[in-house]
């Protein structure tokens, strides 16, 4: 008797590489356990994301806390991003989305001075 998965490696795989965050446990007979050895070896690809670009704001000097905002091309919205504080003694203190999802969000504070250099990365792709 072949018992059926509740949930296919694929669709964990997609579920994961989505951002999904689903853990799983498929109960499964010696039967299938072979194909699944077997699947899990092969690889996952993710599913490729329409637009997907990564956009820059170089770095510049910006008052010590000023926030430094970069906002992705017209129709995308923004999947990750980072930033980078630049100078002796420089400090990230936020890197993070805009409330509405089409940007990022960056800054900092230098020790000793009253600026830092912030640059700031988005990825961007269209929902």
């Amino acid at each position: 008797m072949r018992v059926k998965q509740a949930i296919g490696a694929g669709v964990l795989g997609l579920a994961l590489v989505s951002g999904a965050g689903w853990a799983a446990q498929a109960t499964t007979t010696s039967e299938t356990a072979a194909g699944q050895a077997a699947a899990a070896k092969a690889p996952v690809r993710a599913a490729a994301l329409d637009g997907y670009q990564i956009v820059q704001l170089p770095n510049a000097n910006v008052p010590n806390f000023q926030r430094r905002t970069l906002y992705c091309p017209s129709g995308k919205k923004v999947i990750g991003g980072g930033a980078e504080a630049q100078g002796n003694g420089a400090v990230l203190v936020g890197s993070f989305p805009t409330p509405d999802g089409t940007g990022w969000i960056a800054l900092g504070r230098q020790d000793g001075y009253s600026s830092v250099g912030i640059s700031v990365y988005a990825i961007c792709a269209k929902p």
